[in-house]
């Protein structure tokens, strides 16, 4: 079997880690056993670029179990967890092609080892996977039944596809499911983010000014987060709502611009490029420490705060320090990449079971309505998302009420008033 892993001798750490996180991910250990039961993927190549963490394993585990032939690459040059990717290959065969730090040309090496299986889906985490198979192996679409897409800065890259009428082949925005967005993206983010940061740093969080750039389902989850620290959290924003929204959660909300001269931690969390820039970083004061948690480490101008820089050195591990003209200094983590997977561990696998659910069932729904679907971004079908959301609180041991027969017919009509 091809694979391309640090270490396969990092299987036996691979293989504690999962079964930890096994423990909390009841949701897909349910999808996994009918999985493996009624093989609904049975006969499909399905190539996945996600971050290769212990939560993906147990995706990784349940598309195979449903029947499907897999092959697993790394979303992000620094977000796989080598022992997971030994584990996935010694214990069940699975072709995966991650390296954590890998290099850039390492990273599309292995992006181009998973097309090589000519998948019939796709599975991805930013889009890279697809964004290739439209570029440079366009020879692949035709044997392609459609896809599924991970996170905000994929879906934005897909509905800019599909709004330019170039994607080739439908796909199901995972994203925007609720039982992932609301939950993943707010305390998963938060949380994880939060946790890359101070595991990188050591730094008190309490008492400091915490800038955090955007404001949608990640950033909320990360204010509130850091609020709960202790942080005088500053909010930066383009959009009127969402500023709005941040102001009457109770967080200060500002221009970069001013945002840069107060803050000691910065992160940006947008999806865009430049959210920080050559400007910005000038106006800093000594020793703030500036993260990006979003998927890209393009939100983050560092071409730019090489020109201002005077020195550069590594001060801890994932903490670079850029000594500028005027002296003061400004800390880079994570090479500006996702912090909450390259100095942590990513969301908490309690979070990511509702995700990775909406994964493996999109997979089977996609499978099994291709042929009624068109090329576009389709959003996960709403019974889905409800019944991942039933599963969960039954694991949990909460009990809901249900409408009776009146309430439901109150609900549906329209001769009943005051």
């Amino acid at each position: 079997m091809d694979y391309d892993v640090k270490d396969i001798k990092l299987a036996e750490q691979g293989k504690l880690s999962v079964e930890w996180a096994y423990k909390s991910m009841p949701v897909l250990t349910l999808i996994r056993k009918r999985f493996a039961k009624e093989k609904p993927l049975k006969g499909l190549r399905l190539g996945a670029c996600l971050h290769v963490t212990t939560e993906t394993a147990s995706l990784m585990e349940t598309l195979k179990a449903g029947g499907a032939e897999v092959r697993l690459c790394a979303s992000n040059p620094l977000s796989t967890q080598d022992y997971v990717a030994a584990y996935l290959v010694k214990y069940h065969d699975i072709p995966v092609y991650a390296i954590k730090g890998e290099d850039t040309e390492t990273y599309y090496r292995h992006i181009a080892s998973v097309l090589d299986m000519k998948p019939h889906m796709t599975m991805d985490d930013g889009a890279d996977l697809v964004s290739m198979i439209h570029s440079k192996r366009k020879d692949l679409i035709k044997g392609i039944l459609g896809g599924t897409e991970e996170t905000t800065t994929g879906v934005i890259r897909l509905r800019a596809m599909a709004k330019s009428g170039v994607l080739r082949f439908p796909i199901i925005a995972v994203n925007d499911a609720q039982t992932k967005y609301m939950f993943d993206n707010r305390y998963g983010t938060g949380q994880s983010t939060l946790d890359g940061i101070i595991r990188a740093t050591n730094r008190l969080v309490a008492g400091s000014v915490f800038v955090i750039c955007g404001y949608g389902w990640c950033s909320r989850g990360l204010a509130m987060r850091a609020h709960g620290l202790g942080a005088n959290v500053v909010v930066t924003e383009i959009d009127p709502l969402k500023a709005l929204e941040a102001v009457m959660d109770g967080y200060r909300v500002m221009p970069i611009a001013e945002a840069a001269e107060i803050g000691d931690f910065f992160c940006t969390l947008t999806g865009n490029i430049d959210v920080i820039r050559r400007e910005h970083f000038v106006r800093m004061k000594d020793g703030a420490i500036v993260s990006n948690s979003g998927h890209f480490n393009v939100e983050l101008d560092l071409e730019g705060l090489k020109g201002v820089t005077r020195k550069t050195r590594m001060l801890r591990e994932f903490v670079e320090e850029f000594t500028l003209r005027s002296g003061r200094r400004v800390y880079v983590l994570g090479e500006g990449r996702l912090i909450n997977l390259a100095a942590a561990e990513g969301h908490p696998s309690s979070v990511m079971d509702m995700s990775f659910a909406n994964q493996a069932l999109s997979a089977e729904y996609l499978a099994k309505n291709v042929k009624s679907l068109k090329k576009q971004v389709y959003a996960v079908p709403q019974d889905i998302d409800r019944e991942i959301a039933r599963l969960k609180l039954a694991a949990m041991g909460v009990r809901i009420d249900a409408l009776t027969p009146e309430q439901d017919k109150y609900l549906h009509s329209w001769e009943m008033g005051t």
